[in-house]
């Protein structure tokens, strides 16, 4: 495993940013024309097309160790096929730089979880105290009034809850591919892909009948675009940078996918930013920063012990 310091890992980070942060524009594009498990079905698809003959020509093909496909089946799910259909209801509702916000509280989702199954990333008090800062900063973005009553409008706050659900299956399966038998990335990425895209079919088949829709040009780029892009190439450099440095590294992508999911939907969406979003981003920001040491780090204190 390489370290945090090594500048290609940096890079890879940087490429996951702009390209998740992206994807919440191009759906918010897709649902104008599509309903939400065509969607999902359709992006997880398009991307066994491309890493399953990638797996072939740069990895080991489909991968014959049964505890390989185990992992990616619990990877298929939590990462791919619950966060997609999540993230595509939750687009009719709420704007696509909103719904990238809540991708910043996927750091403080996997930090519990990271202390309990992976050795050497125990819980610390700086980060119990950054978990309860980004906490707040999520009970803001989705207003307090939740913890007590879906109060108001009670689709929007659905779809809120929604976003974060889909933040909840990321970080789950960002400690699935940490725990992963070895495996070439690529032949796990298409194993995942492969068997999600195959989780999806029934219930897209059975619900929304997607062969009988009125399909337009920009939903099918749309979902094109999602399937090629910040699904299949995405998971081979999700599964890279896990290998290489840990869940924990990756999550850290999540201080770039809000940016850019805001920056894209202002600019090419014409979207408003959400009256609360910018507080409760640096709220769970601040609780990112403080859970990963980079506070400590720029003053110089020694890490504290573990919880």
């Amino acid at each position: 495993m390489t370290g945090a310091s090594d500048w290609r890992n940096w890079a890879l980070l940087a490429s996951l940013g702009v390209i998740w942060g992206g994807a919440f524009t191009t759906t918010s594009v897709a649902v104008q024309d599509l309903p939400p498990l065509t969607i999902a079905a359709s992006r997880l698809l398009v991307g066994a097309i491309v890493l399953v003959p990638l797996a072939y020509a740069f990895g080991d093909g489909l991968p014959r160790d049964r505890a390989v496909w185990g992992s990616a089946v619990g990877a298929a799910l939590a990462a791919n096929a619950i966060p997609f259909v999540l993230l595509s209801w939750a687009q009719n509702h709420v704007s696509s730089g909103l719904a990238g916000v809540f991708m910043a509280s996927l750091p403080l989702i996997v930090l519990p979880m990271a202390h309990f199954l992976i050795p050497g990333e125990g819980m610390s008090w700086r980060k119990t105290i950054g978990f309860l800062v980004g906490f707040a900063g999520v009970v803001v973005l989705i207003g307090p009034s939740v913890l007590f009553e879906l109060g108001g409008d009670s689709t929007h706050v659905l779809a809120q809850l929604a976003c974060l659900g889909a933040a909840t299956g990321y970080a789950v399966g960002s400690i699935i591919a940490k725990r992963m038998p070895p495996c070439h990335p690529v032949s796990y990425g298409a194993a995942t892909m492969l068997l999600a895209a195959l989780m999806m079919a029934p219930p897209t088949l059975l619900l929304e009948q997607p062969f009988a829709l009125d399909w337009t040009l920009s939903g099918a780029l749309a979902v094109t675009w999602l399937g090629l892009v910040p699904t299949g190439l995405a998971m081979v450099l999700l599964v890279i940078v896990v290998q290489r440095t840990g869940p924990t590294f990756l999550s850290l992508v999540n201080y770039q996918v809000p940016i850019w999911a805001l920056i894209f939907g202002v600019v090419l969406l014409g979207e408003t930013v959400h009256g609360r979003a910018p507080i409760a981003l640096l709220l769970i920001l601040l609780g990112v920063a403080l859970s990963q040491g980079l506070l400590n780090r720029l003053v110089r204190k020694a890490p504290e012990p573990s919880l």
